[in-house]
């Protein structure tokens, strides 16, 4: 069965994002960009991939990916409709009436019944690509976080889950410290 990773950049004190909703507050390293352009490529997305000359790279981990509205977004405002072409790509939305593009799936309603299906299917795991709402809904389907903490505070923002209290136990099962002193771990949930 295939799992659902949370693949995510936070600061120290848990936000992925600030408060509008930008994500891009994080110190870039080089040595971490030439370790995902070999362990996580489909990650980056298309045009970005196309910048580091690895646009024909094979999907290493993930082959579907699953979005919220507000991390669609942004993609939506450099007029990319379809940021992730190398993978099957899902927004969950209850505004989006129709996908501004054919290689991108709306998911109106319920992501844990869609998250149950694309489970069952054949392939490679599923990058939740965020944001903080939808891997709130998604919690107990999470299967592993993999999370880049940044060495920065931002103290009010977007949180990694927006949910209630629940304790969820975790078990790491890597750890690497990046030249920028980001903390790169990767965690399985224990069920």
């Amino acid at each position: 069965m295939r799992k659902l990773v949370y693949y995510i950049a936070s600061s120290v004190d848990g936000f992925i994002a600030d408060p509008a909703g930008d994500g891009n507050i994080y110190p870039i390293s080089e040595e971490f960009t030439r370790y995902a352009t070999t362990e996580y490529p489909e990650t980056l997305p298309t045009h970005i991939r196309r910048l580091l000359g690895i646009e024909h790279a094979e999907n290493v981990r993930f082959d579907t990916l699953l979005m919220g509205r507000g991390t669609y977004q942004p993609a939506l405002d450099m007029d990319v409709t379809s940021p992730y072409a190398h993978m099957r790509q899902y927004v969950v939305s209850r505004s989006l009436t129709a996908s501004p593009d054919p290689a991108v799936e709306l998911v109106p309603a319920d992501p844990v019944a869609a998250v149950r299906d694309l489970k069952a299917e054949d392939g490679l795991d599923i990058y939740l690509c965020g944001g903080g709402d939808l891997a709130g809904q998604l919690r107990e389907e999470i299967d592993e976080l993999h999370v880049k903490t940044y060495p920065v505070l931002l103290g009010a923002g977007i949180p990694m889950f927006s949910a209630g209290f629940a304790v969820s136990d975790l078990a790491v099962t890597s750890s690497r410290v990046f030249d920028n002193g980001m903390i790169f771990t990767t965690y399985a949930m224990k069920r």
